[in-house]
């Protein structure tokens, strides 16, 4: 499957801003499912990006801009191709599989995926009102797929009830909100059963008959590492493993790892309007 994704963020600002220093994580990821064609950015007020690649991999992209303006638009063009075919729903969690989860070598090597992080903390009564519904993890691969889907049954799709900094253990009571949401609510409980799993921040084809949510902006979803196979994308938000339909951007412990946008400007308040265009190329 090829894609071509316009992805517009544009900046109004109550006053003029002056030296505005930002960064971007918008650049799609090249791994072995995942190849980045082509890639541009386009900056008005004109300015030049500078590259480097952060702690989990991804690209993140730095510009400055010293001259007054009142609006800044941030356009990236990428087109990207993407093979992968369904994985996790035909797993069978070996005795080995098991005892490799299990094990301290495994813990210590994933460590920045099991530990809980401000975003994915939820009270221990919340996790334990969780698991009572989905039931133990002795076979992580199944319990993977069943928090998928209970988590998906539970939490309504609301862009109106949660922040980009609304907790997990502050959206799991309200049971709606966004895909964010979902995934620190997933990543919380699997992280309780020593399971390491990520973050991972993208956009989504949805199609023109397709049921899928997400793709008004970036989306998100989670990985979870599966020994001797590597990381598997499950989407809760749409209850369905992430293939070829999820353009994978960047990966983190949480959305503070990939973050989009960042940066600090000199002036007044600002208003973000977004624009997402994923249109399919080839398959």
């Amino acid at each position: 499957m090829k894609y071509h994704i316009q992805h517009t963020n544009t900046f109004y600002y109550d006053n003029y801003v002056d030296q505005s220093m930002n960064h971007i994580r918008l650049k799609p990821r090249t791994d072995e499912c995942q190849r980045l064609l082509a890639y541009r950015t386009e900056i008005t007020p004109g300015s030049m990006t500078k590259e480097h690649i952060d702690l989990w991999g991804n690209h993140v992209e730095t510009f400055f801009i010293p001259e007054k303006h009142q609006h800044l638009t941030l356009k990236t063009i990428s087109t990207v191709s993407i093979q992968k075919s369904p994985l996790i729903r035909m797993l069978e969690c070996s005795d080995e599989m098991r005892s490799i989860f299990h094990s301290e070598l495994f813990r210590h090597h994933y460590l920045a995926y099991l530990n809980e992080t401000p975003y994915t903390f939820l009270y221990k009564e919340q996790i334990q009102e969780i698991m009572n519904e989905v039931g133990d993890a002795n076979d992580p691969i199944r319990f993977s797929l069943r928090l998928m889907e209970y988590i998906n049954r539970s939490i309504r799709y609301d862009t109106t009830v949660t922040q980009v900094n609304t907790k997990a253990c502050e959206s799991w009571p309200l049971h709606a909100g966004v895909c964010q949401d979902y995934a620190h609510i997933m990543i919380s409980v699997l992280r309780s059963q020593g399971i390491p799993s990520r973050y991972v921040s993208g956009y989504l084809y949805v199609g023109e008959d397709s049921a899928l949510i997400g793709d008004a902006a970036t989306h998100a979803w989670v990985e979870v590492m599966a020994p001797g196979i590597g990381w598997i994308g499950l989407d809760p938000t749409n209850n369905v493993e992430a293939l070829e339909q999820h353009i994978r951007i960047a990966t983190g412990r949480d959305y503070a790892d990939v973050s989009p946008l960042q940066g600090v400007y000199r002036g007044g308040g600002q208003n973000l309007d977004v624009k997402v265009s994923v249109a399919l190329l080839d398959q």
